[in-house]
């Protein structure tokens, strides 16, 4: 009986040190793993424009609109509204992790950027840009998504694991 409970006891903290363990690994895994198809997500977001019809920026141009270093991007597209509304889609695959939150700065200076610029003639679009603008960043991905419907887009990013 005494063998019996010593053999339960140390399956017991074997269990619980694997799981233990587990779990913080798997998280991170998780994290470090993000996988997106960048123009698979553009044209997903793309469905949340509903008011505008966006074009694609000439992939050249993007690291002046958005400020990147050229050599910090592995790949990039982007939707820009010809200028009647302020709805644009950006995604960025950066070539280092590290570097999403610079993108995302980079993002938020854009965004402000464009809001100074439509409160001179269109207010409700610097509004949408204050209030509504998606920047949100996954991996080494960054994503940003001024839309008519930032319900949907976020529901988008979440299926892409954002």
């Amino acid at each position: 009986m005494k063998k019996k409970f010593v053999y339960l006891a140390c399956a017991a903290a074997a269990a619980l040190t694997l799981t233990a363990c587990g779990g913080g690994n798997s998280k991170d895994a998780e994290n470090d793993v993000v996988e997106i198809d960048v123009e698979a997500l553009a044209s997903d977001l793309l469905k949340t424009v509903t008011e505008d019809s966006l074009s694609q920026t000439s992939s050249d141009m993007l690291p002046s609109i958005y400020f990147y270093e050229e050599d910090t991007v592995e790949e990039a597209i982007a939707y820009t509204s010809s200028g009647t509304t302020s709805c644009e889609i950006a995604v960025v695959k950066s070539k280092d992790a590290a570097n999403a939150s610079k993108i995302e700065e980079l993002f938020q200076t854009r965004v402000d950027n464009q809001a100074e610029l439509y409160a001179s003639y269109n207010a409700p679009e610097a509004e949408r840009l204050e209030n509504d603008a998606i920047i949100e960043s996954a991996g080494a991905y960054t994503v940003l998504c001024v839309c008519d419907e930032t319900d949907e887009a976020k529901d988008v990013l979440k299926k892409y694991g954002f």
